[in-house]
């Protein structure tokens, strides 16, 4: 049984959204899934450790998704087991008035993980090619354009290259960059909906701007294949997860987290020999108290 998912997902050519699966229809029962997850954060709490000590590099995990496809659930199963003081989460919202007064990334710069951290992005830099190319008239807030009609092909062009040099910048100095897109269906997301009206403790979760969204799934979809295709690079690579069942996406999610720590080859700090004989003389102190 294959359970090693992380490179299924790597976007490598141009990719058509519409024709990438949703669904996970594996060997992989959710029983074994559960517990393969509880096994690969073992392995993700220890590599956390090894990059925390080692200090010379950081790790920066994009979330991207429709409302409902499980970017919370993902992080709090996923990071349950690392330590809170080696990774930082932070939730990107609507841009506040200060925020609009820099430009686009600048909120981002902000957030950055340092070098021994985890850095995760729960939507991220991206909102400016998706829900504000969906909706052009929020990029009015920055008081740069006075209208809509100066959002053309070289508009969005150009912000595609300012989060690829953005990104590129960031991977020149330390950071990894990995991105994920949970792909959920349009049909598992009107289920999940309606889970959050009919369950009493999920009410919380539903907003009534959600189907206002939802009516504009195929522009959203539309969007996100570009911007995936602008910025998927060597040094910041997208991930598109199968998102319709929740335990596959952590699992596959994991795996994918696990690689790119791997791959950075973190190392435990070497004592100097100084060191070594200061750690001896602590050793014999305590002995002989």
């Amino acid at each position: 049984m294959k359970s090693d998912f992380s490179e299924n997902f790597l976007v490598k050519d141009a990719v058509d959204i519409s024709k990438l699966v949703t669904e996970y229809k594996g060997e992989l029962t959710k029983e074994d899934g559960k517990s393969l997850l509880e096994q690969e954060k073992v392995k993700l709490r220890e590599l956390q450790e090894k990059l925390y000590a080692d200090g010379s590099k950081s790790l920066l995990i994009v979330l991207q998704a429709m409302d409902a496809a499980g970017k919370d659930s993902l992080i709090k199963h996923v990071f349950s087991g690392v330590n809170p003081q080696g990774c930082d989460v932070t939730s990107f919202k609507t841009p506040s008035e200060k925020e609009y007064a820099h430009d686009f990334l600048w909120r981002h710069y902000l957030a950055l993980p340092a070098k021994g951290k985890i850095g995760i992005f729960n939507r991220s830099h991206y909102e400016s090619v998706l829900v504000c190319k969906v909706h052009p008239e929020y990029n009015l807030n920055e008081k740069v354009w006075k209208s809509t009609d100066e959002f053309d092909d070289k508009f969005w062009d150009n912000r595609y290259e300012s989060i690829r040099n953005f990104e590129k910048h960031l991977a020149e100095n330390g950071t990894t960059i990995i991105k994920i897109f949970l792909n959920i269906s349009k049909k598992e997301q009107k289920k999940r909906l309606l889970d959050r009206i009919e369950e009493n403790d999920k009410n919380w979760k539903f907003s009534v701007g959600d189907l206002p969204e939802r009516a504009l799934w195929n522009n959203y979809m539309t969007v996100y294949e570009k911007a995936i295709n602008e910025t998927s690079k060597d040094h910041a690579p997208w991930f598109v997860i199968p998102g319709d069942d929740k335990w596959f996406a952590r699992v596959a999610a994991v795996q994918i987290i696990i690689d790119a720590l791997e791959d950075m080859n973190l190392k435990f700090p070497k004592l100097s020999e100084n060191d070594l004989k200061a750690l001896e003389n602590a050793r014999q102190q305590l002995e002989s108290e």
